[in-house]
């Protein structure tokens, strides 16, 4: 079995993936630790594994995926890739939003790809029909976006995000609450429009912890694929060891 694993900025998510790229377990946690680790070489007998990190990496925990796994893989801008690369500054581009364009190449290859991150902050990115990673934009995320309105103003409350909003707000709470909901959906679909006009049969999928909020919500059709870094991960892992 394979271990992927991936830190972001809040949350780490672990994967356990079989045979024919089957997801066996998932789980999560706001940081790694070796205890937390030694708990999963126990259960499942890992053969492979591979880590993303939006954070430096502690030496301990390191040490102990090294030495527990002798297929290991440390992303970074180094590692080959089942697409092409084309962004300028590869060592500053997120490991995460790379694994999310290779998951979304490995699911939907041929196609022109937007890739839309819902997490801490939003990212959009761009992969051409023939695998090319063009590269993308980065926004603010859900929760900064309303945590800014109260930072940076007097009088406006806090808001906590919800799945039912309305396009308009008939009180100050509704106001924030449509002003930031609503607004990321015309966002996103102001993305797909425009894209769509220069990349005929552009396919688009949503992820991210904020997705369950969005989606249904969106004018276009797009595919919701929570795992979808996860997935990406996995297929980096069988390009390098694997294949």
């Amino acid at each position: 079995m394979d271990l992927v694993i991936d830190q972001g900025n809040t949350v780490c998510k672990l994967a356990i993936f079989g045979e024919g790229d089957e997801l066996v377990d998932f789980q999560s946690c706001s940081e790694l630790s070796v205890p937390f680790l030694l708990q999963i070489f126990k259960k499942f007998d890992i053969q492979a594994g591979i880590l993303s990190s939006v954070k430096d990496l502690k030496p301990e925990i390191a040490s102990c995926l090294k030495s527990q796994i002798s297929n290991f893989i440390f992303l970074d801008h180094h590692t080959p890739l089942p697409v092409k690369n084309a962004y300028k500054s590869p060592q500053t581009l997120g490991l995460d939003r790379l694994a999310a364009a290779v998951g979304a190449w490995s699911i939907q290859p041929g196609k022109p790809l937007l890739i839309v991150d819902m997490g801490t902050a939003i990212t959009y990115d761009l992969v051409r029909e023939d695998g090319t990673y063009l590269g993308g934009n980065i926004a603010p995320g859900m929760q900064m976006r309303f945590n800014a309105l109260n930072k940076f103003t007097d009088k406006l409350p806090l808001v906590e995000p919800e799945s039912d909003f309305t396009s308009m707000g008939t009180d100050t709470q509704t106001a924030i609450l449509a002003g930031v909901m609503q607004g990321i959906v015309y966002e996103v679909d102001g993305y797909f429009e425009e894209l769509r006009q220069k990349h005929a049969n552009l396919f688009a999928f949503l992820t991210g912890g904020d997705l369950f909020y969005f989606d249904g919500k969106l004018k276009n059709s797009i595919f919701a694929s929570k795992n979808l870094v996860l997935i990406g991960l996995n297929r980096i892992l069988h390009y390098n060891v694997h294949s």
